[in-house]
């Protein structure tokens, strides 16, 4: 378990290091190519700054196309397998899970269903400390509760859930008890032991997957769609960082201060992490779509990389 929870730990914040790896590493190997006037010889001959920022970028991207399809998923795969020995390790002795409460929807145009459960018993394939709440749809569209049903224990099998000692209600009706009782139900045997996994231990490759799931389900998909839009523009995001790094290095190496440099780079990595960081919870709030929230911090750091190198280059 230490060694998995090792894992889980590292792989994760380490990726989301990596767009701060290319801004100082990029700044860091034109910093020693001017100390050693290779970057200047260059300059000098009339080598046009595109020439070798462009490839710095181009390698970015590839990496970031290599984060996204595979280091991302093995990170996320390391996450999923942590959070299942977690909870594996802190059940109790009986076979239940952890004591968290279980929630699930199902249902059609017709009939919803909300499902609450105390805890799950995996081993036994029952829900424990079940409440139905079912609401039915009118022609309109529009949604009423219909009844509610307690129960003390609730399995899912052949499409239909089967409750113990259930005690249901209607509105304006006397409660009427149930040694058992059938209800119907759209879900697969095992999807009432399942857990979403969380958006960052979701692949890149199971999210679309995911995120229907999560819909069909009745559930908000907005975070899973924004960690689809992240990871989808991490390769602009880390050739970006690269060419920003790049412009602010010939910048400010003409000026000949590399204080200032050390300390613009500084000042680039804070305000890249607190546009991203608002971007991510205006969109986890709803506020701004998705997409939005997820291209608006590569798309600012392109262009301003490209509005300051153009500066540098074409005076």
């Amino acid at each position: 378990d230490k060694h998995v929870t090792g894992v889980q730990t590292c792989a994760l914040p380490i990726l989301q290091l990596l767009p701060f790896v290319f801004l100082f590493g990029t700044l860091a190997a034109f910093v020693g190519l001017g100390r050693r006037s290779e970057l200047i010889a260059m300059r000098t001959a009339g080598v046009s700054a595109w020439r070798f920022v462009l490839p710095a970028a181009g390698f970015a991207f590839l990496f970031g196309v290599l984060t996204v399809t595979a280091l991302g998923p093995a990170a996320s795969a390391a996450d999923g397998l942590f959070q299942r020995e977690r909870s594996r390790l802190s059940g109790s002795a009986a076979g239940a899970d952890a004591a968290q409460a279980v929630w699930i929807r199902e249902g059609d145009d017709a009939r919803q269903m909300v499902i609450r459960a105390d805890r799950q018993d995996r081993a036994g394939g029952r829900l424990l400390g079940v409440t139905f709440f079912i609401y039915v749809n009118d022609g309109e569209g529009l949604r009423t509760f219909s009844e509610r049903i307690d129960a003390q224990s609730a399995s899912l099998s052949a499409g239909r859930w089967r409750l113990v000692d259930a005690v249901g209600a209607q509105i304006g009706q006397r409660a009427v008890r149930y040694a058992t009782l059938d209800l119907p139900s759209s879900l697969a045997d095992d999807e009432a032991f399942e857990r979403f996994a969380r958006p960052q231990a979701t692949s890149f490759w199971s999210l679309p997957a995911q995120i229907a799931r999560v819909e069909n389900a009745g559930f908000s998909s907005t975070a899973y769609a924004l960690r689809l839009q992240q990871l989808l523009a991490t390769p602009l995001m880390f050739a970006a960082m690269s060419i920003l790094a790049a412009a602010f290095s010939l910048r400010l190496m003409r000026l000949g201060d590399l204080a200032r440099m050390s300390a613009a780079a500084v000042v680039l990595g804070f305000a890249f992490f607190f546009v991203n960081q608002a971007a991510s919870a205006f969109g986890s709030a709803e506020v701004i779509p998705a997409w939005l929230a997820a291209w608006l911090p590569p798309l600012l750091t392109a262009l301003a990389a490209f509005t300051l190198l153009f500066y540098t280059e074409d005076g």
